[in-house]
């Protein structure tokens, strides 16, 4: 029976399971987002401050992040389709009670459990597609699942956005509710374990040191991330314990799983070269991404006066760009080897992020605030997939699961690196950039004198005292220094993320080469 993994095959078509568990994993994918636009108003409608409801995102998060590195462990446990139902079934029904939580308590509570319930939809859906399509056919696969993962976060803040000031937040909430139920009827009917996973459960031991240290190094990891530009990072004790609370945590779990008998993450994995390699490329890939995602909207908002729903326009045609090329990088994996496909997205992306710090001002357009988005995001099609499909090369089909929840782990985890990265250099370099420029704001500046002069002069013609428009005046032109400051400091950001591409780009040439026509087989060189 050696060879029963290689002739199993779905009962049902497998795009059709593989729509099924794209729904799934757009649902969660979409919820991380859509509540970000809402918090001002649920702060407002719960009586809270805004920095308290932040924590309706960071509860979350934490619970999610948790979830997602043990999910392959749980399904291989438990069963993979009763894992991923239970998953759909609590992500659902806490879908409707943070819908009608009565207190700020009572929906970070139900957030939490939200976050569990959703944190093992991504994984079980790229496994399901994994052992449903033959190897192949992977790289088709996952560009119907790589759609809804970058999509999702796409349109969530714009839709988000028109939910809350056209209905009420708790809406965003309630729209998940008849996706669940349709897709947990769906996936009870048509999805199914392929034998070589099913029943290993059997006499199963949880590992429950390894659970705990898991828990408490991701959660303060967690928080740390989101909650360290707030308070200053290493100028905050409680940072600084977070911080320390997760290294010794993580280290001690790494060290603990190598030796355990029945590790509830199976670390050794990582001793793959080429695994490991996908893995920090998918890390990259989600701090790069989701810093972009940050980024323009913030600056359109916070610069250039627009709304959330038409910074979310702007985003939309980038949309449209990945619409257009994951579904033909999903061809081109069949034809060409994963690691040039992976190079020359890594090379699109360094140029993107390079491009808008030649074409980011304050004079931008919405046109070309649009075009620019869409240069930023032509490489992410072509890295997506073939990443997500060379982790799985070489590795055995019985571990599909702890790959796609490793896989998975490592770009959330850098999605909140890179989030708290822009914050981070954003404010930093703004500071810097403001003390540069204020070198010139002086009175022994012919330039600035000039231009103070000059602007008091039209604002005593307009009808100030003369004492009135020199103050504003000077109002004017440190608003203008501050505009000034923020715009480099982007741009500042933008090459970051750009030389973080670049050395992608060469560390892309060390994945194994695979052959296209066998998807997992590797090419001996």
């Amino acid at each position: 029976m050696a060879d029963e993994p290689e002739i199993w095959q779905p009962k049902f078509n497998p795009w059709l399971i593989a729509v099924v568990v794209a729904m799934a994993a757009f649902m969660e994918v979409l919820d991380t987002s859509i509540a970000n636009v809402a918090l001002p108003h649920i702060a407002g409608n719960l009586g809270a401050s805004n920095d308290e409801s932040t924590w309706v995102l960071t509860s979350y998060l934490v619970s999610n992040a948790i979830v997602l590195p043990i999910s392959g462990w749980l399904a291989t446990s438990f069963g993979r389709k009763r894992f991923f139902l239970l998953c759909i079934f609590m992500f659902t029904v806490t879908s409707l009670l943070c819908g009608i939580a009565p207190s700020l308590g009572a929906l970070i509570f139900f957030r939490v459990l939200q976050g569990a319930g959703g944190g093992g939809l991504q994984p079980m859906a790229q496994a399901i597609l994994a052992d449903t399509f033959p190897p192949q056919k992977r790289g088709l696969a996952f560009a119907a699942y790589g759609i809804t993962t970058i999509l999702a976060p796409t349109i969530g803040p714009t839709l988000g956005g028109w939910i809350t000031d056209n209905y009420s937040w708790r809406w965003i909430f309630y729209i998940n509710l008849p996706v669940g139920v349709l897709t947990l009827f769906l996936v009870f009917r048509m999805v199914e374990d392929p034998p070589y996973i099913r029943n290993k459960g059997a006499g199963v031991r949880i590992d429950y040191i390894g659970i705990a240290l898991l828990a408490l190094g991701v959660g303060a990891l967690q928080i740390l991330l989101d909650k360290g530009q707030e308070d200053d990072w290493f100028g905050s004790h409680f940072i600084v314990t977070l911080m320390a609370i997760s290294a010794a945590s993580l280290v001690s779990l790494v060290l603990w799983e190598l030796h355990s008998k029945t590790p509830v993450i199976d670390v050794r994995m990582y001793k793959s070269f080429n695994f490991a390699v996908a893995n920090l490329m998918m890390f990259v890939l989600g701090v790069v991404f989701f810093s972009s995602l940050v980024l323009m909207p913030q600056f359109l908002q916070t610069l250039m006066g627009y709304t959330a729903q038409s910074a979310g326009l702007v985003l939309s045609g980038a949309a449209v760009i990945t619409l257009i090329t994951i579904p033909f990088v999903g061809q081109l994996t069949t034809k060409v080897p994963t690691k040039y496909i992976i190079a020359f997205g890594w090379l699109a992306l360094a140029f993107g992020m390079y491009y808008s710090t030649w074409h980011l001002d304050l004079l931008i357009s919405f046109k070309k605030a649009s075009t620019l988005r869409m240069v930023q995001q032509c490489g992410l099609g072509f890295l997506f997939v073939p990443i997500t499909l060379s982790a799985y090369i070489g590795t055995a089909p019985d571990k599909s699961n702890s790959v796609s929840g490793l896989v998975n782990f490592m770009r959330n985890i850098g999605s909140s690196v890179g989030t708290s990265m822009v914050t981070t250099i954003l404010a930093r370099r703004a500071q810097f950039h403001q003390s540069v420029l204020s070198y010139h704001a002086t009175n022994y500046d012919a330039a600035f004198r000039n231009q103070l002069n000059g602007l008091s002069q039209q604002l005593f013609h307009a009808g100030a005292t003369l004492p009135d428009a020199r103050v504003q005046a000077y109002g004017f032109i440190y608003q203008s220094m501050q505009a000034q400051s923020q715009t480099l400091a982007y741009i500042d950001t933008f090459m970051v993320l750009a030389v973080a591409a670049g050395f992608m780009f060469l560390l892309a040439f060390v994945v194994r080469k695979n052959d296209p026509s066998a998807g997992g087989h590797v090419v001996v060189e």
